[in-house]
């Protein structure tokens, strides 16, 4: 079969739809208090100068080891969101410690926050904070990762099954363009304890997996990375060219992950001979697009994600209805969680601009130094 083939699937298209609750975004930075930091590692709260009446949100993010976008994407723009609708806030990161994560949030519950929105490290201890904050009355919100068997009221993330169909689309697409015949094919998954890396393997393992069968391509190494650690990555990958010299391209599940893969083929003198996938639209996975040496990776817009979640935690803050579009089974909890599911974009060498063009990331960020040349090539 021509693996072109592949890319023509149809694909299905998730708009935001969340409906309009009241005046929870309207913009009153009059009455917006500055932000101030608590003085703890990767705290920061602000109030609007909300009378009582209002509940106070609490946010806690996972780390900034995994993917830099928690502190230079998703902390600012769910600040500017609390900010522009007056609410207290307060959001901190967990530094990806589980423990720690338990501790901010006794802090927060016992500080009077109202909503607690989490990104989970792993579903058990995500479980165990929102069966205590369920206890004490506060509502959660689980934020681009489901827990599995807790008690969220609502789940904020991308389609993420979709995510992982893209990248595995997209490693095909890269296959076919370099006329690389059966290639060995090395899966470098996400985190075996994130259950948001299972539906990106569900979603590349279904287009990856007939190819295999039809003999398209060769299955080669496929293993986890205890919580997307990069450094773990490169050493997973060295073990893997040990055990396969042959690989001849990568799923790498995200950019870190398809970062440190790349930083060994370098070293074996094969950087832009392997195609190699990613996520997350990171300013130097984009730079290795333009310099052809990373195949492809998966742009989420996070502004949509982060106001979405920001919309719902408003919302509950407030006791004002919202609605929300999408549902998702949580098979552990055996329930149906309210859910916002957004569409991500399969980014290549000729829209790497996209990006740039939708504020995720600065032209000056990408284009600098021997990569300024590089993007005046592709016309950015």
């Amino acid at each position: 079969m021509s693996m072109r083939a592949v890319g023509s699937r149809s694909k299905r298209v998730r708009g935001l739809r969340v409906a309009a609750v009241g005046a929870c975004l309207a913009i009153v930075a009059a009455g917006c208090g500055d932000d101030g930091d608590d003085g703890g590692s990767g705290g920061g709260s602000g109030s609007g100068g909300q009378t009582s009446s209002v509940g106070k949100i609490g946010v806690i993010l996972p780390d900034s080891k995994s993917s830099d976008r928690w502190e230079t994407a998703d902390r600012p723009l769910l600040e500017a969101a609390f900010q522009a609708a007056g609410v207290e806030y307060d959001i901190q990161n967990a530094d990806g410690d589980a423990t720690q994560m338990q501790t901010i949030a006794d802090q927060m519950i016992t500080s009077g926050v109202t909503v607690l929105l989490i990104t989970n490290l792993d579903s058990g201890s995500g479980a165990a904070i929102q069966e205590r904050a369920k206890a004490q009355g506060v509502a959660t919100i689980d934020y681009d990762r489901l827990t599995l068997g807790g008690s969220a009221e609502y789940y904020v993330s991308f389609d993420n099954v979709r995510v992982g169909e893209l990248q595995g689309e997209g490693l095909v697409k890269c296959i076919d363009e370099m006329g690389l015949e059966k290639p060995i094919v090395a899966e470098l998954n996400g985190s075996p304890t994130d259950n948001n890396a299972t539906l990106f393997k569900q979603g590349y393992d279904s287009v990856l997996d007939p190819l295999y069968a039809d003999g398209t391509l060769v299955k080669g190494p496929d293993q986890s990375v205890p919580q997307w650690d990069n450094q773990q990555a490169g050493t997973i990958f060295e073990q893997m060219l040990t055990q396969e010299p042959n690989i001849r391209a990568v799923l790498a599940a995200n950019d870190g992950l398809g970062g440190a893969a790349i930083a060994v083929l370098e070293r074996q003198g094969l950087a832009g001979q392997v195609p190699v996938t990613g996520q997350d639209a990171t300013v130097e996975a984009l730079q290795e697009i333009l310099a052809g040496n990373q195949c492809m990776t998966v742009y989420k817009a996070i502004k949509k994600e982060a106001d979405a979640a920001a919309e719902l935690a408003i919302a509950l803050a407030k006791g004002e209805p919202a609605d929300t579009p999408d549902t998702v089974h949580d098979p552990e909890g055996n329930r149906d969680v309210p859910s916002v599911l957004l569409e991500p974009v399969a980014i290549y060498k000729d829209n790497v601009g996209d990006v740039i063009d939708d504020g995720y990331v600065t032209r000056d960020q990408v284009c600098t130094g021997e990569f300024a040349a590089l993007c005046d090539q592709a016309g950015i």
